[in-house]
């Protein structure tokens, strides 16, 4: 049995405009709200000229099918996930998500005294809002950690991104909570058997290539709309 840390963190509004996520979070006046970019917006916006190359290479037909593909894969291996952490029964499955949830098992039994699941926050210095994984202890420090699926494994650097968006979280947590997190984890099950835990302490590099990654976002939607 998982045990559970209430934080209390508030439910934000989600919508889709112009294909940018956004949050409405509330104002510092009673009744005001405001949007806020997804973090994920953020991310994928530095990282989109890799994704537009790559479709070109394999083309848009196949790079739908592996999108999809993934996408589901995904889903299926985060509801999974939330449900055992919540030690609640687990919901039937596709084999292969079955079957990456199998192989990540013994790296979520690390997971302990969690905080949130699926929580939504959001920092007003920073500008972003965000939807984490999860927030909880694992191997006894508190971090911020994130559920992937993948075909095998990736080099680290290809996961650059992934903790540039769990510092986000990070950040965020801290501004609405005071809470400072040792660590973030990235938990990634793979088809080809293998699990593996990607993990980072140095939370001052990531914070700047956060900076780096919002800056780019802001000026590059300022030149689009010509403000």
């Amino acid at each position: 049995m998982f045990n559970h840390v209430d934080l209390n963190l508030p439910k934000l509004h989600r919508e889709t405009i112009d294909g940018v996520r956004y949050y409405s979070v509330p104002g510092d006046i009673e009744g005001e709200v405001f949007k806020l970019f997804s973090i994920t917006s953020v991310t994928s916006h530095f990282n989109k000229e890799i994704f537009v190359n790559w479709r070109k290479r394999v083309g848009n037909e196949e790079a739908e099918r592996i999108t999809k593909a993934a996408t589901r894969r995904g889903t299926d291996m985060h509801t999974l996930t939330e449900n055992y952490l919540k030690n609640e029964e687990l919901p039937e499955v596709p084999p292969i998500s079955d079957f990456l949830f199998k192989i990540a098992k013994g790296k979520l039994n690390k997971i302990d005294n969690i905080h949130a699941l699926e929580g939504s926050l959001y920092s007003k210095e920073l500008g972003i809002a965000g939807t984490v994984d999860c927030i909880a202890e694992y191997d006894g420090e508190l971090a911020i950690i994130d559920f992937k699926t993948s075909k095998k494994p990736k080099p680290r650097n290809w996961v650059e991104h992934y903790f540039v968006q769990c510092m986000a979280y990070g950040c965020m947590l801290y501004e609405l909570t005071g809470i400072s997190v040792k660590k973030l984890v990235i938990i990634m099950a793979c088809e080809n058997g293998e699990c593996v835990i990607y993990e980072e302490k140095d939370k001052e590099k990531y914070i700047k290539l956060l900076s780096k990654y919002i800056r780019k976002f802001v000026n590059d939607k300022l030149e689009i709309y010509g403000t």
